[in-house]
């Protein structure tokens, strides 16, 4: 399994031709307390920076955008009953959905944990 991350701060992990995408923990902790989240509907064909889901916090909302084609094959449902999982564990159970990728070169175009923990300290 490889991981990947995006500079609007989504995390792929990729597993043969499916990914499975979430926000990263430095993208939480900017957002503050989770207390809701909408996902995208399975089935629904996303392109490269198309909106995906959305993220609310008592501070601000903010939409996460899918960094890859493809088609979203799962949505992580206990998200919504308990959006404040985000904040728990943004990098592992807190996924947002699983996209079964249309083009896995565009993987190319993203950057791995070292680079993005060096893109953010830039920030």
């Amino acid at each position: 399994m490889s991981t990947y991350f995006s500079e609007d701060h989504e995390w792929l992990k990729v597993d043969g031709d499916v990914a499975t995408i979430g926000i990263t923990n430095y993208a939480q902790a900017q957002l503050g307390d989770v207390v809701f989240v909408e996902l995208p509907e399975n089935g629904k064909t996303l392109s490269k920076g198309d909106e995906a889901a959305v993220v609310e916090s008592v501070k601000a909302a903010s939409e996460v955008y899918v960094p890859v084609d493809g088609e979203v094959v799962e949505g992580n449902e206990a998200l919504v009953e308990e959006p404040a999982k985000v904040n728990e564990d943004p990098e592992n159970s807190a996924w947002f959905f699983k996209l079964k990728l249309s083009d896995k070169s565009q993987l190319d175009g993203l950057m791995d944990e070292a680079a993005y923990k060096a893109y953010v300290d830039t920030l």
